[in-house]
């Protein structure tokens, strides 16, 4: 048996949007247990809902997890908190697609633990500039995967998970 992942949708969405489904069949098929938790409740809470309690969501059951390795992966807002939360406690690895690198809400600015990253970004995204993630990612030397599409990566599906496949074995035991 592998590891444990806990996969954030994005704003908008749910736990079982496309990408948070298609990573967690991913993670299943390769032994790993893997969990989605639901901020729908906190995400109507204004216009970027509530980022700081998105966070204390997450950072909760990723305190209750005991199996490792522990990976925090995410679709744009869900990339935003889990990046924040590899601040706050230990995890093994971050897998982040479309993740914004500014808010106009607290926490202001996308900042992550310098633990193995891999970053999804679409080329044409519509919200977040390539440019800038390719700048964030540049500074901390992840690796970034850039691809012809939107912000909701809409057209690459399962590439986001096979290469979230790549990613879990790379970090299994």
């Amino acid at each position: 048996m592998s590891g444990h992942v806990i996969i954030s949708h994005g704003l908008e969405s749910g736990p079982e949007a496309s990408k948070a489904a298609a990573l967690a069949r991913m993670a299943g098929a390769l032994g790993w247990t893997h969990e989605r938790p639901d901020y729908r409740d906190l995400d109507v809470l204004g216009p970027l809902g509530d980022v700081a309690a998105r966070i204390l969501r997450l950072g909760a059951r990723a305190h209750l997890c005991e199996r490792r390795p522990l990976v925090l992966a995410g679709s744009s807002m869900g990339a935003y908190i889990s990046a924040h939360v590899s601040r706050e406690l230990h995890v093994d690895g971050l897998f982040l697609m479309a993740p914004p690198i500014a808010l106009d809400a607290e926490p202001r600015y996308l900042k992550a633990a310098m633990v193995p990253t891999r970053i999804v970004h679409g080329w044409e995204d519509e919200l977040i500039p390539a440019l800038d993630v390719v700048r964030w990612a540049q500074r901390r030397q992840d690796t970034l995967v850039l691809v012809p599409d939107s912000h909701r990566l809409a057209a690459h599906v399962e590439f986001c998970a096979e290469e979230f496949g790549r990613f879990l074995q790379m970090l299994a035991p």
